[in-house]
């Protein structure tokens, strides 16, 4: 695997997901997460996970990395907000039972259920766009539709951070491994070999930032001439009318909510 494809959560795979245009990805994610807090029922959110977004990790054939950052990540933050509200947010209603000064109601559990539903929807929503969607094909797609390089940077660079340090921390690992670091015993023991690993991981991503800043200062990051690309982002009608729908979605749902309250 090429080392940009390890920098990113990427998963390059030959789709009908992977083709579409970043922008229509991006716009996909916004509508599912607009739609999930603007429709007034109750379902919503729970819909478009089993009807949009498992259905799309299929069809984008990353089904396997999306059930696995679903598992390890999104269901236990989901799970822990579920818990949290359930359980401490004042809602009068039929009390489910008492434990202590712990006496969730009905109330507060559905409302819990459907904040951690609207969360777990975002982040697995946000999850199949960054494993259907190069960062360097949304960065030029983006700079070409004219956002600026800066902003466009921003957003790449938040969006490789994780894995980057992932990759920096996994270097660091096998190298202190290699010096005899005890990284594989008792959880006391792995506890007091972070200091040595939290070193070279800071000052490493520190320096790499500065390397970053001189390398894009080299091309012509700052400079107000137009840029050009080797590689063309297509964007269909297909995809057009794709983002419109989505748009109407919004809306729709957005209208529905002001006139049923």
């Amino acid at each position: 695997m090429a080392m940009h494809e390890r920098l990113s959560f990427y998963a390059k795979r030959d789709s009908i997901l992977h083709r579409l245009n970043p922008l229509t990805k991006l716009t996909l994610v916004f509508g599912f997460v607009l739609i999930s807090f603007f429709a007034p029922f109750y379902w919503t959110p729970h819909l478009l996970i089993l009807s949009g977004v498992i259905p799309l990790s299929f069809t984008g054939k990353v089904a396997r990395e999306y059930f696995n950052a679903s598992l390890r990540l999104i269901l236990p933050a989901a799970g822990f907000l579920f818990i949290m509200q359930a359980l401490f947010q004042p809602l009068e209603g039929e009390e489910l039972f008492r434990i202590g000064f712990l006496h969730p109601t009905k109330e507060s559990v559905m409302f819990a259920f459907a904040n951690a539903m609207r969360i777990f929807l975002m982040v697995s929503s946000f999850t199949l766009f960054l494993l259907t969607t190069h960062p360097s094909e949304l960065m030029s797609d983006l700079t070409r539709r004219g956002l600026p390089g800066q902003f466009a940077y921003v957003i790449i660079s938040t969006i490789q951070i994780l894995p980057q340090m992932q990759a920096k921390a996994q270097t660091i690992i096998s190298a202190q491994r290699s010096r005899g670091l005890d990284t594989q015993s008792s959880f006391l023991k792995r506890a007091g070999s972070l200091i040595p690993l939290v070193g070279p991981l800071v000052f490493g991503s520190l320096v790499e930032v500065e390397e970053r800043a001189i390398a894009i200062e080299a091309r012509g990051f700052t400079s107000t001439k137009t840029k050009t690309s080797l590689h063309e982002i297509p964007d269909t009608n297909s995809d057009k009318m794709i983002r419109w729908i989505l748009a109407a979605l919004v809306l729709i749902s957005l209208a529905l909510r002001l006139w049923l309250s």
